[in-house]
C-alpha cells in the first residue's frame, strides 16, 4: 500500500474495530475471535465496487472513519446514511480521529435523526440519552441537516453494548 493517507485511514479503521471487538467482549486477550461466525463481530468489510457499504461494521452501524486533519462531518453524514443503506444497516455514522490521542478519545458523530432513532430504540428520554452517553451538539445554521450530535468512542460502545442487549431504559 504505497498510499500514506490509505495507510493512515486503514489504520484507523483497524483501531476503531479492535477497540470496539474487545469492548464488547468478541475476542480473547489475543484478539482473535471467540466465535468467528458470530454476526455481531465487528468487521472491515471488502469493499464492493462503486456501492461502498463502509469502513467498519458494527451491527446494526455502518462506521465511517476519518482520519483527517480539517473535519466536513455534515458531507461525511450524508456518505455514512448512504452506505448504511447499501450495507443494508439502520444506522450510520462518523468516527473521527482525534490527533495526539488514543482511540477511546476518537469522535463519533451522528446526525439528528439517526441520534433519535438509537435514542428511540433504547427507550431514552432526551435528557437521559445526553447525560448516559456525553453528547455535545454542533448547530450550523438553520438547516438541520447540518446539525450533528458526538460523543467519544468509549461511550460510543457502551451504547452500541446497550442497544444490542436491548436494554430497556426508563424514560425520565
Amino acid at each position: 500500500m504505497a498510499n500514506p493517507n490509505k495507510q493512515k485511514g486503514t489504520a484507523w479503521e483497524s483501531l476503531v474495530r479492535n477497540f470496539l471487538n474487545a469492548y464488547l467482549d468478541q475476542v480473547d486477550d489475543n484478539g482473535v475471535f471467540r466465535d468467528p461466525f458470530d454476526g455481531m463481530n465487528v468487521r472491515r468489510p471488502a469493499q464492493e465496487g462503486a456501492r461502498d457499504i463502509g469502513d467498519v461494521h458494527a451491527a446494526p452501524f455502518i462506521l465511517e472513519c476519518k482520519d483527517v486533519k480539517n473535519p466536513a462531518v455534515p458531507t461525511w453524514l450524508r456518505q455514512a446514511r448512504t452506505e448504511a443503506v447499501h450495507a443494508g444497516f439502520p444506522y450510520g455514522v462518523v468516527v473521527h480521529k482525534r490527533r495526539g490521542l488514543g482511540v477511546r478519545a476518537g469522535r463519533v458523530h451522528f446526525d439528528v435523526r439517526t441520534w433519535t432513532r438509537t435514542r428511540t430504540a433504547l427507550g431514552l428520554s432526551t435528557r437521559v440519552m445526553w447525560a448516559r452517553y456525553a453528547f455535545t451538539v454542533t448547530v450550523r445554521g438553520l438547516d438541520s441537516g447540518r446539525w450533528y450530535l458526538t460523543t467519544d468512542v468509549e461511550l460510543f460502545a457502551a451504547l452500541l453494548s446497550d442497544l444490542r442487549a436491548g436494554v430497556a431504559r426508563e424514560v425520565r
